[in-house]
This record gives C-alpha cells, sequence and structure tokens, in this order.
C-alpha cells in the first residue's frame, strides 16, 4: 500500500445510487399508527421506520390510491 495516493488526477462521476438514498422527514403520526409498526416490527425483526418505508413502498409500486368521503355538513 501507498504512503500517499495522487487523487488529483481522478476523474469525478455522479453517485449512481443517489436517488436510492432516503430523505429524512418530520411527521405527524398517531400513537396508535406508531405503536402498531413498532409491535409489527419488533415481531420481524426490523426498524420500525424501515417497515413504515417499505408499507409506503408498496403502495407506491402498487399504484394504490386512497378513498376518502368527508361528511358534508347538513
Amino acid at each position: 500500500m501507498k504512503a500517499e495516493y495522487d487523487l488529483s488526477k481522478m476523474k469525478s462521476r455522479k453517485n449512481p445510487y443517489a436517488s436510492k438514498l432516503k430523505k429524512p422527514v418530520t411527521m405527524r403520526l398517531s400513537e396508535d399508527v406508531i405503536s402498531y409498526f413498532k409491535e409489527m416490527a419488533e415481531e420481524n425483526g426490523v426498524p420500525y421506520q424501515s417497515l413504515i418505508n417499505l408499507y409506503l413502498r408498496d403502495c407506491v409500486v402498487q399504484h394504490r390510491k386512497i378513498d376518502i368521503l368527508w361528511q358534508t355538513k347538513p
């Protein structure tokens, strides 16, 4: 192994995995939702935030749409 390396001639390139990186976000979730995912995560040996990410990714892949019907006031 060399004592010193000359990196000045090295060509730079974009990180091919940059698009796969996770972005930190702040979300407000109900306690029961967090508890649900924490319990499921513990059963499966996965961090609960990873489990939530996997669930949301599945929604994206399956193109799931939410159907919310708001009640109208009479």
